[in-house]
């Protein structure tokens, strides 16, 4: 993988040692990250939704239910 940067900002880089390739491996492992917590709070809001539309009484009877098969 490559990627085009001023030369100026690759000067400074080697100036300061900074290891370019760890650098950009943890960006891009963060950048993941971030976008998988996103999408896992998208789906917990859409369960929620759907959770939120049926009567509770029919969800504590659904735990008792499962609890009484085991």
């Amino acid at each position: 993988m490559s990627a085009k940067i001023r030369k100026e900002l690759y000067e400074k880089l080697k100036r300061y040692g900074v290891p370019i390739s760890e650098v950009i491996r943890k960006a891009l492992e963060e950048e993941v990250r971030r976008r998988e917590e996103k999408e896992v709070r998208e789906a917990l809001k859409r369960a929620q939704e759907i959770l939120m539309k049926i009567p509770p009484e029919e969800i504590v009877t659904a735990v008792r239910s499962s609890r009484e098969e085991r």
